[in-house]
């Protein structure tokens, strides 16, 4: 390989920073979608509130069997 000379060089470092910045800025954008958990939620509105009243539902009974336990003993 031949050897570049300086302005080779700092054109080449110039491109390669363009680059990364694209590629950053591509980044973060697909991080920020797959983080917004608000969206996933509303997407899944029906299937989020049906969890949460499952969730709800064991964790009611898990409590109430916990003092039924309690006022027994």
């Amino acid at each position: 390989m031949p050897p570049r000379s300086s302005a080779e060089i700092r054109a080449s470092i110039e491109e390669t920073r363009r680059e990364l910045s694209y590629s950053v800025n591509d980044l973060q954008s697909k991080v920020k979608e797959l983080t917004d958990w608000r969206a996933r939620i509303a997407e899944h509105q029906k299937n989020a509130i049906i969890g949460a009243a499952i969730a709800g539902f064991v964790i009611g009974g898990g409590i109430a069997a916990t003092f039924g336990l309690f006022r027994r003993g």
